[in-house]
């Protein structure tokens, strides 16, 4: 049996506490938590508790500044913020100048994942069919910050690969939902429409457990996704 994965979680707010528990269960072993004072302060080697891999998730203000501090300590990352991917070109220069990997998702939910195949695959045999139009629904909680999510914007883009034009989302916010998203196919006399729903928060923290373990191997310096998570096609 393999030695568990040392893991560091910055952020523990909702999703870095469901992380935490859940990490036992998934062969990894939680050595350091970090909040946004620890964070602040500046950061060491010695905070990091020997972790093999960092778990990110705070808040699209400061997210890469976290990752930036611990990339340049050799430690790599798990980035499970969202809304900062204007300026993902300082992820890729952060990755080549400390010479170290990161991963990131806009989800971690390994049946997203299958989703966003289905729907590209949907898309691409509709847009040779004169008559459908094509909407993207996104639903979540009350607090969630960016919108449309950034799984919102991921559907969204392979919905447009597929058809070759523009496709709108709609962005609900409403109660305490995880997260629902819809691709909603219509024509004149009928619709189909593609849900994933998340039913637990504990679906993400699984599947960035997943991409952690898989990062832990020390990748060679590049930015991943969950793409290469499920085909496992990249060796170090």
């Amino acid at each position: 049996m393999n030695p568990p994965v040392k893991v560091v979680l910055v952020g523990m707010g909702r999703m870095g506490r469901a992380i935490d528990a859940l990490a036992p269960e998934r062969g990894c072993t939680v050595v350091a938590r970090l909040d946004a004072l620890a964070m602040g302060r500046g950061l060491a080697a010695t905070d990091l508790g020997g972790a093999d891999v960092a778990i990110e998730f705070t808040t699209p203000e400061v997210a890469l500044d976290n990752v930036d501090a611990l990339l340049a300590l050799g430690c790599p990352v798990v980035i499970g913020t969202t809304g900062w991917t204007a300026r993902a070109a300082r992820l890729d220069a952060a990755v080549q100048s400390h010479r170290c990997a990161a991963l990131w998702s806009p989800n971690f939910s390994l049946g997203v994942q299958l989703f966003l195949s289905i729907a590209e695959e949907a898309a691409t045999r509709a847009r040779d069919m004169a008559g459908f139009d094509c909407h993207v629904v996104e639903t979540h909680h009350t607090a969630k910050k960016d919108a449309p999510s950034g799984t919102g914007i991921a559907i969204a883009d392979r919905l447009e690969a597929g058809l070759g034009r523009t496709v709108p989302i709609t962005s609900v916010r409403v109660g305490a939902v995880p997260g629902t998203h819809e691709v909603i196919l219509d024509a004149l006399f009928e619709q189909i429409r593609l849900v994933h729903e998340a039913r637990d928060r504990r679906v993400f923290a699984d599947g960035a457990l997943a991409a952690a373990r898989w990062l832990a191997v020390r990748r060679p310096p590049a930015v991943y996704t969950m793409r290469d998570v499920l085909r496992g096609d990249r060796k170090p």
